[in-house]
């Protein structure tokens, strides 16, 4: 029997039957595969390719029809597709936390994005003098920026928050004490903790007062000759209500300085801004750490900053100048691709009325419960045809948190759509909802929403266009007509 007559009957391929690399290279469709990609990748790919083929020979269950030319070049171009596919990809994100660490937390806005680009598309002046032709310090090119906005005598910048508490410590209170409040010894995300990042700084942690109650003679009495620094933390991931006290800096600077210690504020999440004028619950800001007599404040570039991931460092500039030199910064320091992302976000903050409409992560924090609803509203009815018969689709108002451990206990009014799965009872609810939930996160632009009381909900809080999802309701209906 032909091979084209055992395609066209279906019988079981053999090993025999299985084509060589050479020749299954030599075919139309797979020289131009190599046209697009280069021989190395194809060659590789097609060698798993056959791997595969053999091994479903052997079961017994590879069909002769799989291995017409047409079917191996379309089998190859898709094993070929597939590696090429990145791993980080854009999502919509309808969880309803703002800045959110897994989604990767603050959305750059697009004078940074346009910044960054021109920058990455040729050589550029990173540490290069223009004026003078000589060897330049990337820290140059945000310092400016930092001191106008911040009201700091020097900045300097490395690769995230955690790094810039790390190398202020360590440039400043290596191998002395660095006393802190019991109340502020936190933890952040992937097991970050206060007291392992003062023992990698080579700091002798002291610490005073307890958990919920540290009073200004604490810090007092712990002071000795081998005191560096007095150390704050705001404690942005988490709140202590009730029977608490703690000491802000404003009253620990006169302390300070009187015994001729550092004071080091840890921000966090640290705004710009104040958040009030813009009807937010309110955080610390730079501006106020500094003027309340602060040494040195560090605070996250990707949080409330609106920018890319990148730790800054403010204040005097004896004490900067002390961070800068330590031999730890060059490992820590900022690449230019984050370095021009950050100056092109900080120069929206010299045009504070545009930051509304120009920081994502502003405009999405700012949005009321009905321009959040609007969005909700545009995707209903769409949504209940693409779904219909197997789930309902009802709006419901919602509430929002700000994320990355910012404002903790603070929500937002909100609004989106609530999905359930058109059951009689509890039975397959789960699966149900998972199955919606896989779906919508392998669409080709990844939906993401979150699960609650037996629905899904979607959080409409950070959709700029609904056409973004509505375009992609064809695929989401054929995946789970698949499933």
């Amino acid at each position: 029997m032909s091979t084209y007559e055992s395609v066209v009957h279906g019988s079981k391929a053999t090993v025999k039957d299985l084509p060589s690399i050479d020749k299954l290279l030599r075919l139309p469709f797979v020289q131009a595969l190599v046209s697009s990609h280069g021989h190395t990748l194809v060659a590789a790919e097609a060698r798993a390719q056959v791997d595969g083929l053999r091994a479903q020979a052997l079961a017994g269950v590879l069909s002769m029809s799989a291995l017409a030319p047409e079917a191996l070049g379309q089998s190859l171009a898709g094993r070929i597709a597939e590696r090429l596919a990145p791993r980080l990809r854009r999502v919509i994100n309808l969880t309803g936390t703002v800045i959110h660490t897994n989604l990767g937390r603050a959305v750059l806005p697009q004078a940074a994005i346009d910044h960054l680009v021109a920058m990455m598309a040729g050589p550029n002046n990173l540490e290069y003098d223009l004026v003078t032709g000589s060897r330049g310090d990337r820290d140059s090119i945000v310092e400016g920026l930092l001191c106008e906005i911040t009201g700091a005598e020097a900045a300097t910048v490395v690769n995230n928050n955690a790094a810039a508490v790390l190398l202020s410590l360590a440039a400043l209170g290596g191998g002395r004490e660095a006393i802190v409040s019991r109340g502020e010894l936190v933890e952040i995300g992937g097991a970050f903790r206060m007291p392992d990042v003062m023992a990698s700084a080579g700091a002798h942690m002291v610490e005073v007062g307890t958990t919920n109650r540290t009073h200004l003679a604490d810090y007092e009495r712990a002071i000795t000759g081998r005191t560096a620094l007095l150390l704050k933390v705001h404690t942005s991931n988490y709140a202590v209500q009730g029977f608490t006290s703690s000491v802000s800096e404003a009253e620990l600077a006169p302390l300070a300085k009187a015994r001729g210690v550092a004071l080091v504020s840890d921000l966090g999440s640290g705004s710009l801004i104040d958040m009030g004028k813009y009807g937010l619950p309110q955080e610390p800001t730079p501006q106020q750490m500094l003027a309340a007599g602060c040494d040195v404040v560090t605070f996250s570039g990707d949080k409330l900053l609106g920018g890319p991931q990148a730790g800054l460092i403010v204040g005097s500039k004896e004490s900067i100048t002390r961070i800068r030199k330590f031999p730890m910064k060059r490992a820590l320091r900022l690449s230019k691709l984050p370095l021009a992302a950050l100056e092109a976000t900080l120069q929206l903050y010299l045009q504070p009325e545009l930051l509304v409409d120009e920081l994502p992560t502003l405009r999405w924090l700012t949005r009321s419960r009905e321009q959040v609803a609007a969005n909700a509203q545009a995707l209903l009815e769409p949504l209940r045809a693409a779904l219909a018969p197997r789930y309902t689709v009802t709006p419901e108002s919602m509430l929002s948190q700000i994320g990355s451990g910012s404002l903790p206990i603070d929500r937002l009014p909100s609004s989106g759509l609530a999905i359930a799965p058109s059951l009689s009872g509890k039975r397959g609810m789960g699966t149900a909802l998972d199955a919606l939930s896989e779906a919508l996160r392998g669409l080709p632009l990844p939906v993401v929403g979150r699960i609650s009381d037996d629905r899904l909900l979607l959080d409409c809080r950070c959709i700029d266009d609904p056409l973004e999802l509505l375009g992609q309701l064809g695929a989401l209906r054929a995946a789970l007509i698949q499933d």
